[in-house]
């Protein structure tokens, strides 16, 4: 329509992930056609028959908006988060595995030679008795063939390239970024570059409902199935682990909604440098021990500390990853 305000150019890109944030862009059911109505998607592998070749054609900063999902696990979504990065006005880092590292990122307590060795020689279902594990390049008779390099570490979106947004979550939730792309086709002027946009800055446990003490001490911790939990209160107070202490609030508390406990898919509250070290101060301040023998009894209990406390953040928090 003459004098129309043009439409913005969309894209969305998956890189080492799951598929459930690109699942969330689709959640927005109906609203689906208010953002066909202000923008056009030029680059969405999963739901556009468009090729690289044609992604590396288009001009720089052709495309207003992107949405980038996933960690950086491979040669190919390094080589896809730099030309992107290139072709995009705006990068957004969209959902956990590219805003912190995610659960790919858990692979940062192996290697690359210990994932191999596990996936390719020890598993239970594995027979390959010549060790063939796989390589970048081979000679078969139809020509070269080329996969990407697997790399040592895995990495979040703004280790890699410049980010100008991040929209957190496991996936993030479809109404934040409703209202985040709502901002930017009307023009509204968004948070400082860099920053954590479509959530809070406050931690969970400060909009959580659940009914919280004073002094909450505990002598021990539970796996959620080890007890029945009565619906109202605070999970640590009843010795369950949850994130919400370290956690960016901004999910609705969901899994709190749900009877389950914060597993941190937000990232750190503003302010909080390392979500783990957060949450072990939180640990530590409600042990109802003094004798370090009793403080390391409770403390077993803790199953795999590491992998629940870092279990979104691994590449992006202070220890980053096992060391070698």
């Amino acid at each position: 329509m003459e004098g129309s305000k043009p439409k913005l150019k969309l894209a969305v890109y998956w890189a080492s992930a799951c598929g459930g944030c690109c699942v969330s862009v689709l959640d927005v059911h109906e609203k689906l056609f208010d953002v066909i109505a202000a923008a056009d998607l030029v680059f969405w592998p999963i739901a556009l028959d468009i090729k690289y070749e044609d992604v590396v054609k288009m001009p720089d900063s052709q495309i207003d908006v992107t949405l980038f999902n996933g960690a950086v696990r491979n040669s190919e979504n390094e080589h896809m988060a730099k030309l992107l990065r290139k072709k995009s006005r705006i990068l957004v880092a969209y959902g956990s595995c590219s805003h912190l590292g995610g659960i790919p990122g858990l692979a940062n307590f192996s290697t690359k030679e210990e994932i191999f060795r596990r996936v390719y020689q020890e598993s239970e279902s594995t027979i390959n008795p010549e060790n063939i594990k796989p390589l970048p390049e081979y000679e078969a008779k139809e020509g070269i063939l080329n996969i990407p390099v697997f790399y040592n570490d895995v990495c979040s979106l703004s280790q890699v390239v410049d980010v100008d947004y991040f929209i957190p979550g496991c996936p993030p939730q479809t109404e934040r970024l409703l209202e985040v792309f709502v901002a930017i086709v009307s023009g509204a002027e968004l948070t400082s570059e860099g920053s954590v946009i479509g959530a809070e800055a406050k931690a969970q446990c400060e909009e959580c409902i659940r009914k919280k003490t004073e002094n909450k001490r505990i002598k021990k911790f539970y796996r959620p199935w080890e007890i029945n939990d009565d619906g109202v209160t605070c999970f640590m107070e009843q010795g369950v682990l949850c994130m919400g202490p370290s956690t960016r609030a901004g999910c609705g508390y969901r899994c709190i909604k749900g009877n389950a406990p914060c597993r941190g898919c937000y990232g750190p509250a503003s302010g909080v440098n390392d979500p783990g070290a957060k949450m072990m101060s939180a640990i530590a301040s409600i042990i109802d021990e003094k004798e370090p023998e009793d403080i390391s009894r409770v403390l077993e209990d803790i199953v795999d500390p590491a992998g629940l406390f870092y279990r979104f953040s691994l590449p992006a928090s202070l220890i980053r990853r096992k060391l070698l």
